[in-house]
């Protein structure tokens, strides 16, 4: 028998409250899990972006969990203020982390943040204000620039990926990687554009974030 809010193993639909709204979320956690993922949406994206949902099944086979969920709600969605607000953003963010850590966790379950787009510098500054709380970071094609104040207090190992047909965004992940004090890596997707609908490159990813998740939790 379980406790109320006990995580257990499968997949569920939950609602996190932030304030005055809920967060609508989708968490996977297989057996045995060694730590849990929290996906961190860019602009115009949420819970159910095809992009996301794919590397969350990847992880979830490799024996990961995933938390998919909305930072915004609908209404909010429409507003482009909210949609760029990295404080909002990240302030939702870490207030899913603490609701998951509610959530009755096997001992020793790490957690970890995969952000795309905006969601990165959302995930790099709430991993930047819980420290050691936060195992391993990933970003997909990501703005880590729009996080800049806090990116040399983020501790998490910090794995930044970025398409070759992306110039902006490879200059602005330098930048971003250069001002890392952290265990971090670059990596360039050769042939992919920003959202890495080439075929093959959305795999590499997975399999990118997959390999740098399974060396954190451990």
């Amino acid at each position: 028998m379980t406790r109320e809010g006990e995580i257990i193993a499968g997949e569920r639909t939950v609602q996190i409250p932030s304030g005055t709204v809920r967060l609508e979320g989708n968490l996977h956690v297989p057996p045995q899990a060694r730590g849990t993922v929290l996906f961190a949406h860019g602009s115009g994206s949420s819970r159910l972006s095809p992009r996301n949902r794919y590397v969350a099944q990847v992880l979830q086979e490799a024996g990961i969990g995933t938390l998919l969920f909305d930072l915004l709600t609908e209404d909010e969605a429409q507003d482009r203020a909210k949609v760029f607000d990295i404080d909002l953003l990240a302030q939702r963010l870490m207030v899913a982390t603490d609701w998951l850590r509610e959530q009755a966790l096997p001992e020793g379950m790490r957690m970890g943040y995969f952000g795309a787009s905006t969601g990165a510098a959302a995930a790099l500054q709430a991993a930047a204000s819980l420290g050691p709380a936060i195992s391993a970071i990933v970003s997909r094609g990501g703005r880590p620039d729009l996080a800049e104040p806090y990116l040399s207090r983020v501790i998490a190992p910090t794995l930044l990926i970025v398409g070759e047909l992306d110039p902006m965004v490879i200059e602005l992940n330098q930048a971003a990687y250069a001002a890392l004090n952290t265990e971090k890596e670059l990596v360039i997707v050769p042939g992919a554009t920003h959202l890495f609908e080439e075929p093959g490159a959305l795999e590499q990813v997975a399999e990118l974030a997959t390999n740098w998740f399974q060396r954190y939790f451990v």
